[in-house]
This record gives structure tokens, C-alpha cells and sequence, in this order.
């Protein structure tokens, strides 16, 4: 298959939804750093500060369950511009958020525009990467694992990117017109919508709603792998690290936006070269099979448990965490890539929708008992115990990616 078969048009609403992806990630990344290290100087917990991001996990649960059914009905138009409209809320509501209020009230005020902003951040996910199925045939298996390296490694670059935006903007204007400024460009953003054709994504046909739970083997199976190996992430990655950063080895916001936003940023780029990274096939392709991810899978298992031996060693905190951040983040990035790519090639174009959401939820799920058990394991154990936690579920990841099988469009390609 060659660019040539690519319809102008489709090209066209794929990078208008892309740009549109790639701006809400940024203020993705910016609204988590800004509630994270502004509710740590104002004294909440660990644990208290991950209640603030429990419903905008919960939530991103529910969305990705539903997000892919109502997607198939209403078109992606709908849900991907409808998901900024959600951004732009919630960014208005935390603005409003008044630290005289007694810390339950806050506390509570917060979840709640959380939950609007993790309904937002997931409905722009799942548009975003149910619109390359509709571009790009899985029958180009090759370059489809491309197109959605592309996509995830340069959205995971701008989270980083949005990081350093959040920790920057609350250090030179504050907590609340740092959410302002941010609220303005999504506007700007959300102007581009009228560009999309409105029937973009629906299938045109109702589709009953017990679909939502039927799903092949194959998803099912790489749904639940994603489930593990993202709680792995987020485990030490979300609450505890830029806690241990600022409170341990005492540093400022801006090193710790800084820092954080380097590691994301790097992360996205090994995504995005991913394709050109792994070893190629006899026809000069590269075409992930059910190995592919088998193998990235067990050699991140032993990550985590190797900083936390090296912490507990007595290595200083900066270079210990820094090394092993860089060799996780490389192996996790082809992990994610291939994953990424596989949800796509096991999905047929009338089930696009359904499937990512399904997946996605998983996907959220993850998030969620990452974030959970980052703030409790961090308050009870420190990094250390987090870093524990993290290698038993990628090594659950592990095992239940041992029943998948290769997509049927696949070729043999090496890991």
C-alpha cells in the first residue's frame, strides 16, 4: 500500500484531529502538575493527594466504556471536540476553587472537576486513536504500527512538554491564572471542530448495547495486560516520584516539572522510533507479533525491583531514581508502542470505536489502582515499596500476555 491510496481528504481530518489531540494533551499534562504540586504546598498527603485524581480515573473508566459505543453513534467529531468543551469547564471550575473553604469542601470541589477532566481527557484519546483505523487499513500492517507510534509517542512527548508548562506557569502567574490561560487556548482549539465532517466514525447503524462486553479473546486478554502494565507505571511514577523529588531531595517546582517533563518527553520519542528501532522482517518491515510485546513485557518485570535494591543499597536518591527512570522509560515505551499498535490490528474497522474504548477502559483501570496505590504505598513504605508493587504487576502483565496469539494480518518479524 502506498501514500498514494490515501484519500487527501482523509489525511486532512486526520491531522486537524491530531493537532487538536496534541494541544488538550499539553493542558493535560499542565492541569496534573499544577493540582499535584499545589496541593502539596498547601499540606494535603500522599494519599489525600491522590484522592484528588481518584475520580478523574474513575471517571476515565467509565468514559472509555462508553465513549467507544457512543463514538460509533454519534461520530468522532462529536466526542473528540465534545471532550475539549469538557477541558475548558473543568479548567473554569478549578479556577473558582477558593483555599479558605474548609479542606473537605476543597477536596470534594476538586474531585468533581476532575471527573469532568478525565471524562474529557479519555473521549479526545479514544477519537484520536479510532480516527488512524479509519485512515489507515490494518491490512498495512507496517505502516499502521507506524502511524500509531507517530500518534502515542508525540502525545506522550507534549504530556511531558505540558508538565513543565504546569509547573512553570504556577511558579511566574499562580495556581489560578495558570488554569485561565490554559482554558483561552483550548478555546482557540475548539474553533477548529467546524473544519471535521460530522459523520466522521459513525457506523451509521445502532449498535446494542450488551456489544460493549463482547469482544474477542485477543482483547479481552491484551485489555487486561494493559491494565497491569499501566498500574506498574503509575504506581511510583504519578503521586510518589515528584513527591520524593520535592520533599526528599528537596527540590523546586520547576526541577520537578523540569525532570518529569524530560522523562515524558524522552518516553515519547522512543515511541514515536519505535518502528524504526525493532528489528525488521525479510521483506524489510516490521510487523509486532504476540513475542513482541512477550518480550518487552519480562524484561521491564525486573526494572523496578533493581532501583529499589539500588535504593536500598544506599545509592543517593537522584542517581539511582535518574538511571533507572531512563531504562524503564526505554523498555515501557516499546511496550506501549506495541501494545498500541496490537488493540488496532486485532480490531475490525466496524468495531473500531468499541474496541479502543473497551481497551482504553482497561487502559484507565490501570491508572486508577496505579494512582490509589501510589499515594498509599508511598505515605506506608516510601519509593522503595511503590517500586516493589510496580514489578509484581508487570510481571502480572507478563503472564496473561503469554495467551495472546498474532494478529491475523501479521508477518514474522523478530522482537
Amino acid at each position: 500500500m502506498t501514500s498514494s491510496t490515501f484519500k487527501p481528504e482523509s489525511l486532512r481530518n486526520y491531522a486537524i484531529i491530531t493537532a487538536a489531540y496534541w494541544g488538550f494533551t499539553i493542558t493535560d499534562g499542565a492541569l496534573r502538575m499544577l493540582v499535584l504540586l499545589h496541593f502539596h504546598v498547601l499540606g494535603y498527603t500522599p494519599f489525600e493527594i491522590a484522592m484528588l485524581f481518584l475520580f478523574y480515573e474513575v471517571f476515565g473508566v467509565v468514559t472509555n466504556l462508553f465513549g467507544g459505543w457512543i463514538g460509533s453513534q454519534v461520530g468522532i467529531r462529536q466526542t473528540l471536540y465534545g471532550g475539549i468543551a469538557l477541558q475548558i469547564f473543568a479548567l473554569g471550575m478549578l479556577s473558582f476553587l477558593n483555599p479558605d473553604w474548609v479542606v473537605p469542601v476543597q477536596v470534594g470541589y476538586v474531585m468533581v472537576a476532575q471527573a469532568f477532566s478525565g471524562i474529557a481527557k479519555d473521549l479526545t484519546k479514544m477519537s484520536s486513536k479510532s480516527a488512524i483505523r479509519l485512515v489507515v487499513p490494518k491490512e498495512a500492517a507496517s505502516r499502521l504500527f507506524k502511524w500509531v507510534a507517530v500518534l502515542t509517542g508525540s502525545k506522550n512527548a507534549l504530556k511531558g512538554v505540558g508538565f513543565f508548562v504546569g509547573a512553570a506557569l504556577l511558579e511566574w502567574v499562580g495556581f489560578r491564572s495558570a488554569l485561565l490561560i490554559q482554558a483561552a487556548v483550548l478555546v482557540v482549539i475548539l474553533l477548529s471542530g467546524a473544519l471535521l465532517p460530522a459523520e466522521m466514525g459513525k457506523i451509521g447503524k445502532k449498535v446494542p448495547f450488551r456489544q460493549l462486553f463482547s469482544k474477542s479473546r485477543e482483547i479481552n486478554v491484551l485489555s487486561a495486560a494493559r491494565f497491569f502494565l499501566f498500574g506498574s507505571r503509575d504506581v511510583w511514577f504519578v503521586v510518589a516520584l515528584p513527591v520524593f523529588l520535592y520533599e526528599v531531595l528537596g527540590w523546586t517546582f520547576m526541577q520537578v516539572g523540569t525532570y518529569m517533563a524530560v522523562w515524558v518527553i524522552g518516553y515519547g520519542m522512543v515511541q514515536f522510533l519505535a518502528p524504526q528501532l525493532l528489528r525488521k522482517d525479510s521483506s524489510g518491515k516490521v510487523v509486532p507479533r504476540a513475542k513482541t510485546i512477550l518480550f518487552w513485557t519480562s524484561i521491564l518485570t525486573a526494572i523496578p525491583a533493581l532501583i529499589a535494591l539500588v535504593l536500598m543499597s544506599g545509592v543517593r536518591g537522584d542517581i539511582a531514581v535518574t538511571g533507572g527512570l531512563i531504562v524503564f522509560g526505554v523498555v515501557f515505551a516499546f511496550n506501549s508502542a506495541v501494545h498500541s499498535y496490537l488493540v488496532l490490528a486485532y480490531t475490525e474497522d466496524k468495531d473500531v470505536s468499541l474496541n479502543v474504548g473497551f481497551y482504553y477502559m482497561a487502559n484507565s483501570g490501570g491508572r486508577l489502582l496505579g494512582t490509589i496505590t501510589s499515594g498509599l504505598f508511598y505515605q506506608w513504605f516510601g519509593l522503595v515499596g511503590c517500586l516493589w508493587v510496580s514489578s509484581l504487576f508487570v510481571l502480572a502483565a507478563a503472564l496473561i500476555t503469554t495467551q495472546l496469539s498474532d494478529p491475523k494480518t501479521s508477518s514474522a518479524v523478530g522482537v
